[in-house]
């Protein structure tokens, strides 16, 4: 059963809800893995604050779950969906996994590497290029962030 773009972002929507919900609440992004028949592999939250580690973004967890299910590093014919457009730390992961799409629904202008700030997901000079497909329920994404720092200024 093949996903359309919209109901994967849905999937990775919910996984960023599930960030900020938890008892150390994590910046809500969300990401999820599809294999090459569209079927999810793999999810993730942000885990940065719940695991105290700097690395724990959702698509670098999302990535090595897929890893694990499929039992092999090369990722060629998945596609990664993220509510935020990836950092250039997960741009490299990207890269470095082999994955042929990457879903985003906000774009980063202060630190995207798949279009906004950088690009480091399509550089010709890498050995591997992923396909982009932006802006997948950008605005929900973005409430979702919106919202989430809005609520911590909030309360200080």
């Amino acid at each position: 059963m093949h996903l359309p773009d919209d109901d994967l972002m849905a999937c990775a929507i919910l996984e960023a809800r599930a960030a900020a919900a938890r008892p150390r609440p994590d910046v809500p992004i969300g990401a999820v893995v599809a294999d090459p028949d569209g079927v999810v592999i793999a999810r993730a939250g942000n885990r940065r604050e719940a695991d105290e580690d700097p690395t724990a973004h959702a698509e670098v967890i999302a990535l090595r779950e897929a890893a694990r299910v499929t039992g092999r590093w090369n990722l060629s014919g998945c596609t990664l969906v993220v509510t935020l457009e990836p950092c250039t730390m997960c741009a490299g992961a990207i890269v470095l996994s082999r994955i042929d799409r990457v879903v985003y629904g906000a774009a980063d202008p202060k630190a995207g590497a798949a279009g906004s700030l950088y690009d480091l997901v399509r550089e010709p000079r890498l050995n591997h290029r992923a396909e982009v497909t932006a802006g997948v329920r950008a605005r929900e994404c973005g409430d979702l962030l919106r919202d989430f720092f809005r609520e911590r200024r909030r309360r200080g």
